[in-house]
């Protein structure tokens, strides 16, 4: 390894303090290779000095820097929880505040995880740190997407959504994006400090993943399933702080009514996530009409709702659902992942009963089954629902594979306000188009609506905040890419495999 006598390489060891203030100022600024900014270029950038300090620290001091940059990270990456749960949540400050900080707290410890084992492993040599730095930083990012439920936030694949290695997410999914931007900074970095036969491997493999990922661009993974299909989005646009006031249901369903019979030639028509603010027993008769001006008009109409039905012990349970109506029959599809302290809370009876007490949400909302009917049109066409921010956990949707044809996603983004969350959930949602090879309808209450077609792209965008209807013809899509046939597994095994063998190398040499 090359020695550097500049103080800048010097300062992991002999300036710890400023060392980390540095990592967590790197992790703040890698929020802008994010959606709304969406720099992408960034990203290897920032990766690059953290695993310089992987090879020259030790283990612990490099999982402590690894630990500051994801504080850095998910405290400008996250802080519209705050607004979530304190301006829309009416929680006091101080539980909105202690919710941000705890969840960056965990979220960064996860990657305090991520840099003690590449550290740990690559001990100090930098062709170790090429297979072993992003093994680490990909395993870690997939347990984050499970742990305590699941945060999957931030995973640095969504930021490359518009580069050149957005090719390798048909193929690898959002964690092999990850995994080959993190492999292209390790490669830079045993360009940078070597010469000689390693720098040449180094520069080849620094740019194998941009060049490689450039070509997977230009395949087509699926194929048109049929004729393109006209369908609409209606978003009311009704913030968040009003639209649970009971003057606003019926002038909310009358926008809904009278925009979906606005676009009758649209054959696929989406209202967003709980776009009547009621329990659907309530408004039954106002559904009968939407059902049977659908069925008149040769109408898909989607929309979301609160469900209220009895289980078999004849308890009432209340679902966040989708319904479809203009079908033969009535179709519904039941969100899963739900929200944890937002559709339901994970505390004991004592801490529930204080949240009673202090007006705070308290019930729980139930989850739907892990497998559901797909929606199925006249037609044919199948279409596979994500609500809310179910869409970021794609392993959850593979059962859908390869029968859906077009996805439908449907969101309530209004809880964050201006914030930058409705911009990364809409990134995230491109993900898993490109991934699957499939377009999205995509509506929400506030916004950001969209058409994304079946490689990312946005194929229409509306404003938000504001009433919108949004057209466009959209091509069903059919087959499988690489990733919806054999799902995460492929990088995921990739990842065990290289840590395994250098965990039992390196236990070996002790």
């Amino acid at each position: 390894m090359v020695k550097y006598g500049h103080f800048i390489f010097r300062i992991p060891a002999d300036r710890p303090l400023l060392s980390r203030l540095i990592a967590l100022t790197t992790g703040a600024v890698m929020t802008a290779a994010f959606a709304p900014l969406g720099l992408w270029f960034l990203a290897p950038v920032l990766v690059l000095p953290l695993l310089y300090i992987f090879l020259t620290v030790a283990p612990r001091d490099a999982a402590g820097h690894m630990f500051w940059f994801g504080l850095g990270l998910f405290l400008t990456g996250t802080y519209w929880i705050y607004i979530s749960v304190h301006v829309y949540g009416r929680a006091d400050e101080w539980i909105a505040f202690v919710l941000m900080i705890g969840l960056a707290l965990i979220m960064s410890a996860l990657l305090w995880l991520a840099g003690w084992l590449a550290s740990r492993l690559s001990q100090g040599e930098t062709w170790i740190l090429m297979l072993v730095g992003p093994s680490a930083w990909v395993f870690v990012e997939w347990l984050r997407g499970w742990v305590l439920t699941g945060f999957p936030w931030l995973a640095l694949g969504y930021g490359q959504i518009d580069s050149p290695l957005s090719g390798w997410a048909p193929v690898l999914g959002v964690y092999g994006v990850s995994f080959m931007l993190v492999l292209s900074a390790a490669a830079a970095l045993a360009m940078i400090m070597h010469r000689g036969a390693l720098r040449i491997v180094g520069f080849v493999v620094c740019l194998f993943p941009w060049v490689a990922g450039g070509v997977l661009t230009l395949v087509d993974w699926t194929e048109p399933a049929g004729p393109t299909v006209r369908a609409s989005i209606v978003q009311a646009g009704v913030g968040q702080d009003q639209k649970w006031n009971g003057d606003q249901l019926r002038p909310i369903m009358d926008f809904y009514r009278s925009s979906t019979l606005s676009v009758a030639e649209s054959r696929i028509v989406v209202w967003p996530e709980v776009a009547i603010p009621s329990v659907q027993d309530r408004v039954e008769p106002f559904i009968e009409v939407v059902e049977a001006e659908a069925r008149d008009n040769g109408q898909a109409v989607f929309f979301g709702i609160l469900e209220r039905r009895a289980d078999e012990f004849g308890e009432s349970r209340v679902f966040n659902s989708l319904f479809l109506v203009g079908t033969a029959e009535r179709q519904v599809y039941r969100k899963r992942h739900l929200v944890p302290f937002g559709e339901y809370f994970p505390v004991p009876a004592g801490v529930r009963e204080w949240m009673k007490m202090q007006n705070l949400p308290y019930a729980d909302l139930a989850p739907g089954e892990d497998v559901q009917p797909l929606f199925a049109l006249s037609d044919g066409l199948m279409l596979a629902a994500a609500i809310c921010y179910e869409d970021a956990y794609p392993a959850e949707m593979a059962y859908a594979y390869p029968a859906a044809n077009i996805l439908v996603n449907v969101s309530n983004d209004a809880w964050f306000g201006k914030s930058i969350a409705p911009h990364q959930h809409l990134e995230i949602a491109r993900m898993r188009s490109l991934e699957s090879g499939r377009p999205t309808v995509r509506s929400t209450n506030t916004g950001i609506s969209a058409f994304i077609g079946p490689d990312g792209e946005l194929l229409a965008v509306g404003r938000q905040f504001v009433p919108e209807i949004m057209t466009a013809d959209i091509e069903p899509r059919r087959g499988d890419t690489p990733y919806t046939s054999a799902g995460n597994w492929p990088i995921l095994g990739l990842c065990f495999a290289i840590l395994g063998i250098f965990w039992i190398r390196n236990r070996a040499s002790l």
